[in-house]
């Protein structure tokens, strides 16, 4: 069988195929100016590479036929590399171009898809000044058309290029494995620099095609064991194989022998060096020791009517490689055939009546036996080392919480592959390369002792947010979340518009309880703020933001990353629910041209509003990427097509269930008490000794039951800002006077303030309110009149709010003999 991709790692059949490889060449041509040793020569090389654990190697030519069929023999596959001249400005001339396009496809056609080969290499390192001179999209453009001439003469082809870090930057989503080259000869930055890889690589599997250490220079036995480190952290990091640069220290390379470089684990003559010996210990034991002691791991399902997909769920989970776990299935109220599924299997079985995802989940870790507690989604199902790796990240870190990607498998239908690449799915979010600031709950792994320190999850949230909800009061309890590539699932994607839109509105609903709980995370619109990366797909792409390359002087770095510079106001505001809400203001004062025909002026700003949301939807689904099967142009543009569509439809669901439970720009205060909105002042005589600290803690405690609190930054100089919409807040601050070892007077100013974006529209309604009556269109005058008057309410109205809020928590907080200056 042909191997394949499946997320992060290769497969053949329904193995999991770990690449245990090595480098292969290049030697001496021979007469025929093939670059490889003679029959006999080669078969000793694959005896010895089989006895030490090699399943792989790597060429830098096309085999001869004979050598494919060799290592066919013996188990072995073939990462096969297609040459071509790389060191010169190939691009600068189009039959060079060309030349090279012909001479790959003439290289695909002579292994005529041979059963031995495990991937083709369209290049190997090219080098960053090459790049940096023809530019980065060139580049890329280039190498996606190698990857689809590949393709096009071998269609179950897996292909790959081999980058390395100083083109770090390149962007080839369109290769089937994430391939890089990496000579760092510290453990610790070989790990990191793995995290890196691994978040650039995203879904696709990771492949160290080049790694090792010169015996000549540094010895035999510091080889050995940099290579037994090298290994065992490629794999510990979840990656899907690596092959050890190289077999021998035969190397021929620019027409003559290298004798100033020893890689080889075995010598020109083929003598075993010591690094072979830990080669093989490393390989033997991928992708982690044997664990004597494993800890006890309880999975837990929890399950609402979800008889479609649970019987694969723990069917799956029936398969995992971990010698000690038990699966609990919480039956949260099915009215379906749930039940009876679970029964089918060796599992613990809990029902309840229905009381939420939360709830069910609070369940499960009641019943669980095992260290750690692991959440996974009755609409997904896991990789077969997905506990092992687990563990493992848990046992090398401190980590309260691990996450890893869950990914959509395929066979689901168009309209899931549409939503795989749409916005509003489960990612994560990461404060570093393996510190995460969230993992989603479908895959999501707890400390027992930590999650029952925190009291399980928040039963209010019945469907959703309840993941997010949990890892921000791990982070408050100062305790982190880390996140494995190699702890991988598969989780289903919905597969119709309808479900989609009705799930994106469960996520608008979620928004509003999580603000309510936690209004410092969200910024006035209403929308987190979150501190670290995105990553996953259906990324919405902000628009003016512009891209950096990291060249170092004069393009000599040997890290060259791709840097984004921070969005602006105008590249961001498209990608919020609230914008559409703005093109029907447009839209409706665009009306009023039937009224007043100089409001004409505002259709342009209308259409372009219009534009520029359906160019960011189309902007943003070119992104997507689909599986090989659907290969037909016309089939491809309506996948495009749909998923640009479900980028529009995703911000007005998300808007539609915000609203229903009153998150809004526009959201109201929890009280009806209202004070006219100017600056004030209160005292209150203390016969309790508090610090600052503590008192406005106890504020701030207060107010949040009435409005969101905004804490302000050390280089404010107020303490607090409560909200109550877009147009109208209030700030405060406090200090204490001390007059005895307990008795205290607090002294606290707050005040109105106008937002910007109030005073702007206010500003704007009264202008054209203006020319409307100067031209005598009164009717449109006396619209926009009655905008004026709202919008000055809305502002009036949500200071006072805002200023009741701080009022009354003062009140409450500090007694009743405060008095008022």
């Amino acid at each position: 069988m042909r191997p394949v991709v499946r997320g992060k790692f290769i497969f053949v059949g329904n193995e999991k195929f770990y690449v245990r490889g090595v480098t292969y060449g290049t030697f001496r041509p021979d007469a025929e100016d093939a670059r490889f040793p003679d029959r006999e020569t080669a078969e000793r090389d694959f005896e010895l590479m089989v006895a030490n654990g090699v399943n792989a190697f790597r060429t830098y030519t096309v085999p001869p036929r004979w050598l494919l069929d060799m290592a066919r023999e013996h188990g072995l596959y073939v990462m096969v590399g297609l040459p071509w001249e790389q060191r010169t400005a190939f691009l600068s001339d189009r039959r060079e171009v060309l030349s090279i396009e012909q001479g790959v496809r003439k290289m695909v056609r002579a292994c005529e898809a041979h059963p031995a080969i495990l991937c083709y290499v369209v290049g190997n390192e090219i080098p960053a000044h090459i790049v940096r001179w023809h530019g980065r999209r060139a580049m890329e453009a280039f190498l996606k058309n190698l990857v689809r001439i590949v393709k096009s003469e071998d269609r179950q082809a897996l292909v790959t290029y081999v980058n390395f870090p100083s083109t770090e930057y390149l962007n080839l989503p369109f290769v089937d494995i994430f391939c890089f080259n990496i000579f760092l000869e510290t453990q610790s930055a070989f790990t990191a620099y793995l995290a890196r890889l691994q978040n650039l690589a995203g879904n696709r599997p990771l492949v160290m095609a080049e790694m090792g250490l010169d015996s000549q220079r540094n010895g035999t036995e510091k080889q050995a064991e940099v290579l037994d480190w090298l290994i065992r952290s490629t794999f510990a990091a979840g990656c899907a194989g690596a092959f050890v640069f190289a077999w021998t220290d035969d190397w021929y390379c620019d027409a003559h022998d290298v004798d100033d470089w020893d890689f080889g684990m075995v010598t020109r003559d083929r003598e075993a060096k010591p690094a072979l010996a830990a080669v093989r210990r490393a390989y033997a034991e991928v992708p982690f020791p044997p664990d004597a002691h494993p800890p006890r791991i309880s999975v837990v399902v929890c399950t609402h009517n979800g008889s479609r997909t649970l019987r694969e769920c723990l069917s799956y989970l029936r398969e995992v490689r971990y010698a000690n776990f038990e699966v609990i299935v919480v039956n949260d109220g099915s009215r379906d055939d749930s039940a009876n599924i679970a029964r089918e299997f060796n599992v613990t079985i809990i029902s309840t009546e229905n009381r939420g995802l939360s709830s069910a989940r609070n369940t499960g870790m009641q019943a669980a036996t095992g260290e750690m507690v692991v959440y996974l989604d009755d609409d997904a199902y896991p990789d077969r080392d997905w506990l092992t790796y687990l563990a493992a990240a848990f046992r090398v870190s401190n980590h309260a919480v691990i996450g890893g990607p869950n990914i959509a498998p395929a066979g689901d239908g168009d309209v899931a592959e549409c939503v795989m690449n749409a916005p509003g799915g489960p990612i994560h979010v990461l404060i570093s390369d393996s510190e995460a600031e969230h993992v989603p709950g479908c895959n999501m792994a707890f400390r027992k002792s930590c999650l029952k320190e925190l009291g399980g999850f928040d039963a209010r949230f019945r469907t959703a947010g309840d993941d997010v909800d949990i890892c921000w009061r791990v982070q408050q309890r100062g305790w982190t979340i880390g996140f494995c590539p190699g702890a991988a699932v598969w989780h289903h994607r919905r597969n119709s518009v309808f479900t989609y839109w009705k799930q994106q509105r469960g996520y608008g609903a979620a928004e509003a309880l999580l603000e309510r709980k936690w209004p410092e995370k969200y910024n006035a619109l209403g929308h987190i703020k979150w501190t670290g990366r995105l990553y996953g797909k259906g990324l919405t792409r902000a628009l003016l933001q512009r891209q950096h390359i990291y060249h170092g002087f004069w393009g000599n770095a040997p890290f060259q990353t791709l840097e984004e510079s921070q969005p602006t106001l105008l590249g961001v505001l498209p990608m919020i629910p609230e914008w559409y809400l703005v093109i029907l203001a447009l839209g409706g004062l665009s009306a009023l041209a039937f009224l007043w025909p100089k409001m004409i002026c505002v259709l342009p700003l209308f259409v372009l509003g219009l534009g520029v949301t359906i160019w960011q939807a189309i902007r943003s689904a070119a992104q997507a990427s689909f599986s090989d099967g659907n290969d037909s142009a016309i089939h491809r543009a309506k996948l495009y097509s749909l998923t640009a569509g479900l980028y529009v439809l995703q911000p007005l669901a998300r808007l539609w269930g915000r609203a229903r439970h009153g998150l809004t720009a526009f959201r109201g205060s929890r009280t009806n008490q209202l004070i006219l909105p100017f600056s004030r002042r209160a005292t209150v005589w203390s016969e309790t000794r508090r610090s600052r600290e503590e008192a406005l803690s106890q504020l701030v405690k207060i107010i949040r039951e009435e409005r969101p609190v905004v804490l302000g930054s050390d280089r404010d100089r107020w303490d607090l800002e409560t909200r109550a919409g877009l147009f109208g807040a209030a700030r405060m601050t406090m200090i204490i006077e001390e007059y005895s070892p307990t008795k205290q007077l607090l002294r606290v100013r707050y005040w109105p303030r106008f937002r910007l974006e109030g005073v702007i529209t206010f500003l704007t309604s009264m202008i054209l309110a203006a020319g409307a009556a100067l031209d005598r269109s009164w009717v449109a005058c006396g619209v926009l009149v009655l905008v004026l008057v709202v919008v000055l309410g809305m502002i009036l109205l949500e200071a006072a709010r805002s200023m009741s809020a701080i009022r009354a928590g003062v009140a409450d907080g500090f007694g009743e003999n405060k008095r008022a200056d």
